[in-house]
This record gives C-alpha cells, sequence and structure tokens, in this order.
C-alpha cells in the first residue's frame, strides 16, 4: 500500500475493501430479485413512449377518384340497389381518416347491404356497420 507525504493511502477505501458485508441481527437478508427490484427502471417521462410512437405512426393521404373510377363505383351501387332485397354481400375498400393526425388508412371491409342511402352518402350492412360513400374507393361484389 503506498501513501502519499500526508500519510494517507492513494486509494480511499483502502481501509474497508477487505472486510466482510455487515449482517444485521434483526432483519433476515433481502432477497436477490427484491434487492434487483430498488434498481429497475422507472418512466421519468410519463407517455413519452407512447407519444415517439404515436409520431412514428405512418399515415396514408387520401387517393384522388378519377372520373372513370367514379363511373364504375356508381354502376356497381347501382348493381347493389337493384339485388337490395337480396342483401347482395360485397367487399369494400374505405378510407378511414385518422382520429389524432393528419392522414389515414384504406381498410379492407365485407358483408351484406342492406340499405344504401342516397341523402346521407351512406352503405348501410346488415350488421349496422355503415360507411360514407364518398370514402368508398372500390366496391367488388
Amino acid at each position: 500500500m503506498s501513501e502519499n507525504a500526508a500519510g494517507r493511502s492513494d486509494f480511499p477505501y483502502d481501509d474497508i475493501i477487505g472486510r466482510s458485508r455487515p449482517v444485521s441481527a434483526k432483519h433476515p437478508p433481502m432477497a436477490v430479485a427484491d434487492r434487483a427490484a430498488q434498481f429497475a427502471s422507472f418512466a421519468a417521462l410519463t407517455g413519452y413512449g407512447e407519444q415517439v410512437s404515436e409520431t412514428a405512426r405512418l399515415t396514408s393521404a387520401r387517393l384522388e377518384i378519377t372520373e372513370d373510377r367514379k363511373n364504375i363505383l356508381d354502376m356497381r351501387l347501382c348493381a347493389i340497389e337493384a339485388m337490395i332485397q337480396e342483401n347482395p354481400p360485397v367487399v369494400l375498400t374505405v378510407y378511414e381518416p385518422d382520429e389524432h393526425k393528419e392522414g389515414g388508412r384504406y381498410i379492407t371491409v365485407s358483408g351484406r347491404v342492406r340499405r344504401i342511402d342516397p341523402v346521407e352518402r351512406l352503405i348501410e350492412f346488415t350488421d349496422r356497420r355503415s360507411f360514407l360513400i364518398d370514402d368508398v374507393y372500390d366496391i367488388k361484389l
């Protein structure tokens, strides 16, 4: 062990390095799992992770519907209207606007059409789900 001019050791903890860990007579030793829990991480910035995930989540812009596509959709709506008593099965590709940020996504839904409401511009399925005609990008019969 080396000492400096003042008579102190160069290593500040030399006096305790060789000692054994003190053991309490009152308290039993803590389990390793409990001891580790003391040092578990905590969320210093509550909600930050969710905010980062939300920002990273991608949305799509609404696709422009051409006149040709509008005509095709109108013809398919007329065909559905002609078979409305049979509750025809259809598959719709519908734009769903995002509730939290600009943009949205296209989803594919299937069901049987109960009615088409030209005033509200809705397609309603027999299970009571409804979709705006203006949000429909494609219809498969």
